[in-house]
This record gives C-alpha cells, sequence and structure tokens, in this order.
C-alpha cells in the first residue's frame, strides 16, 4: 500500500498552480447549460486543515496558498476563490480544498463526480467529505477506474490525473496510459499533474507527451524555491488534452506570479 498523505503538502505551491488551473477549467465547462462529467484517478481525501500538525510542520501552506490569498493573487470573482469561500464558510478558515471539493462546490447537481482512491484512510475520508454531493467514491486503481468509465456519461466535462508519483514507473507508464485514455474519450479534457524534480526525472515523459501530436495540447510550468533543504521538486507542470480556449491567458497570469516570488 502507498504511503503518500496529501496533508504534509496541501495547500502548496504546486496545489496553487494546479488547483487555479482546475478551477478555471470548470468554470468555462460550467459556462454551457450542459452536464458535465468529472473524474479524478487520485483524489486524496479532499479536505485538509491547514492548522494540523502535519501540515504546519512542512510549512509548505504558508509559502503557498496562505502567501497567494495574502497578496491577493486571486480575486474574489476568481472560481478558486469562490470555491474556496465556500470550503471556509462550511469547514473554518483554516480549511483546504483538494480538488474534489473543488470541483464539487464549482459543478451544478446535473454533473458527474467520480473519484478514485486506494490509501483505507484517505479514502473513508474522502467518503465523509464528498457525502453531500452526491459523487461517486471508488477504493480502486485510479487508471482502471479511468478504463472501465470512459467514454462517460455526460460525455462532455474533465478527467484529472494526479498521482503520487511514489511509484517511479508512472512516469514511463503515463505516455501511454494517457494515449489509451485520449482514445477512448477524444473529446474530454484530460489533464495530469506532475513535479518538476531537481534531477529532472519528469522530463522524458514530458517529452513522450508531446511527441503524441495530441489536438489542443497545451503545457504550462512554474517554479518556485523547494519547500525545505534537500526538498527535491522546484517546480509543478500541468499538461492538457482539449484545453479549452482561453486558458493561456490563465496560464500567463500565473506565470507572472510564480516569477515575482
Amino acid at each position: 500500500m502507498l504511503s503518500y498523505q496529501h496533508i504534509y503538502h496541501a495547500g502548496n505551491l504546486a496545489d496553487v498552480q494546479k488547483h487555479a488551473l482546475l478551477a478555471w477549467v470548470l468554470d468555462y465547462l460550467t459556462r454551457k447549460d450542459k452536464p458535465i462529467t468529472y473524474l479524478e484517478t487520485h483524489s486524496g481525501r479532499g479536505l485538509y486543515q491547514l492548522d494540523a500538525a502535519e501540515a504546519v510542520r512542512t510549512g509548505e501552506a504558508a509559502v503557498g496558498i496562505k502567501r497567494a490569498q495574502r497578496e491577493g493573487w486571486f480575486p474574489s470573482d476568481h472560481p478558486l476563490s469562490q470555491a474556496l469561500a465556500k470550503v471556509h464558510e462550511r469547514h473554518g478558515e483554516n480549511s483546504y480544498a483538494g480538488s474534489p471539493l473543488i470541483a464539487a462546490n464549482l459543478l451544478r447537481d446535473q454533473d458527474s463526480l467520480h473519484f478514485a482512491e486506494l490509501h483505507p484512510q484517505e479514502y473513508a475520508a474522502l467518503s465523509m467529505t464528498m457525502s453531500p454531493f452526491g459523487a461517486k467514491e471508488y477504493k480502486q486503481d485510479g487508471f482502471e477506474l479511468a478504463q472501465s468509465l470512459l467514454p462517460p456519461t455526460p460525455r462532455r466535462g474533465m478527467l484529472m490525473i494526479d498521482p503520487s508519483y511514489e511509484v517511479k514507473a508512472d512516469y514511463d507508464r503515463l505516455p501511454g496510459v494517457i494515449s489509451k485514455l485520449h482514445r477512448k474519450w477524444n473529446v474530454g479534457v484530460i489533464a495530469l499533474w506532475y513535479p518538476i524534480l531537481t534531477d529532472q526525472r519528469q522530463a522524458p515523459m514530458v517529452a513522450a507527451l508531446k511527441a503524441q501530436g495530441f489536438p489542443k495540447a497545451i503545457r504550462h510550468e512554474v517554479r518556485f524555491a523547494p519547500a525545505r533543504e534537500g526538498h527535491r521538486m522546484v517546480g509543478s507542470g500541468m499538461f492538457l488534452l482539449n484545453a479549452p480556449f482561453g486558458i493561456q491567458d490563465e496560464m500567463d497570469r500565473l506565470s507572472e506570479l510564480f516569477k515575482g516570488l
């Protein structure tokens, strides 16, 4: 059983980039009065308390989402701010939403939500967090779930792939997985998050994704200082297929903000 628990890293700078783009895409998809499907392969628990001992120990949220909010990175009408405001109202100011809860707070009753999580404690917490939203949670390998559900009903929608990369083979596996999923669901927005590491372990994977020649593919990367001495993550990347029109403006805005760190 994999041991990764995101509470140690919730609200870090990688989350800021990932969740800003996720919220932007979901806001775009829900501008039409047509239902969508949202799926995640590696969901985590969905809700985190940034005053928990694990989060305080690393201090990553303090230089991540808390700094972004203090410096006004996201105005009140930004979809990420709107989602987090609902979470704060329900769970307190020290709460932070993982991507499942961001999605649930931006989507509508007509939309469908599907979340996979293998870690027993994370799955139990996820099920409790998502119970008010009518979502479906699966204690199942996320890649297997995506293969079984795609193409979904409704056909419009988004798949978020956000593994912990504890299994180093994921870097080699993901380009092929994404290619298969895209063939099954060529109209869906497929988003992959990945870390940027000091040893550039992610580089061959990114090169393989680019070589596939996917339509409407777009990549966004940001850099930041390591969270602590010896920490290998120095940036964050998002690779999207069928990226919605206009997302480049949000990516450019985020790039400028990260340059100012």
